[in-house]
């Protein structure tokens, strides 16, 4: 019998390395595609601060899903209806934003397991089309859910939410943290930051669970592996593009 396609991350984690993960913030495919091909083990289609819907989101999920990358997205929130649908287009984990409580985290872990571990609804679509035929048989073990740690409240109810059973771990956003905190999008590495980021980390991990982190630099990015996240966001796409032309003008300007 044909299994599902296993999700490399989980695998990557359990042999101890990092898994580095692209960020689609321009809702380009070909852009994306090139992304998956790039060396990555992973490319996230973002929703919610990407300029574009979920028809183009699927569009993207099918340029990274022709690449050996691991297809993931970030919803534009938490309701149950995104995710599914999502999930159903085909992202083998979902990075939810705005996760404060373990309520929320609850129901967002919920959102992403069929019953009776959870509640998403059955109808995979590109799901079963990219993942094999007994997609639903396994689905509940290879999909990732990934709660964004970006708030003071969510910090202090770290504990309880890494205890959630179904919530297959945390994605810590910095700036947002940053500016939560008071020290502004552009902390790191403030020493509160960092030790709020190794707390989360430490925590999560007591608990067996996953844990990804969004990176603004090189330095910051080395501080991160060091740290010991499984997964690391070196910037997003448009981040990158700027960054290469700008190195590539930048001898050409020189008087």
């Amino acid at each position: 019998m044909q299994r599902m396609r296993e999700n490399a991350l989980i695998a990557l984690k359990a042999a101890g390395r990092t898994a580095l993960n692209a960020w689609v913030s321009v809702g380009s495919g070909y852009q994306a595609e090139l992304l998956g091909y790039a060396g990555f083990d992973a490319v996230t289609v973002d929703l919610q601060h990407g300029p574009y819907g979920f028809d183009t989101a699927v569009q993207l999920l099918q340029a990274i899903s022709g690449t050996p990358a691991v297809p993931l997205a970030r919803s534009a929130g938490g309701t149950l209806a995104e995710i599914n649908k999502l999930l159903d287009a085909g992202a083998y984990g979902i990075v939810c934003p705005l996760i404060d409580t373990v309520d929320a985290a609850a129901a967002f872990a919920r959102a992403c397991r069929y019953p009776p571990r959870g509640a998403r609804s059955f109808g995979p679509a590109r799901g079963l089309t990219y993942g094999g035929a007994d997609y639903a048989a396994h689905a509940d073990d290879q999909v990732l859910s990934l709660a964004m740690i970006e708030t003071t409240q969510a910090l202090e109810d770290i504990e309880r939410i890494a205890r959630v059973e179904e919530l297959s771990g945390i994605y810590v956003g910095p700036s947002d943290l940053g500016l939560a905190l008071g020290l502004g999008a552009s902390a790191w590495p403030h020493p509160q930051l960092v030790q709020a980021i190794r707390h989360v980390r430490d925590v999560c991990h007591a608990q067996g669970k996953y844990t990804g982190i969004f990176s603004s630099t090189p330095a910051m990015d080395a501080a991160l592996q060091g740290i010991g996240f499984d997964l690391i966001t070196p910037g997003n796409d448009a981040q990158q593009l700027r960054a290469g032309a700008q190195q590539r003008i930048q001898p050409l300007r020189a008087p």
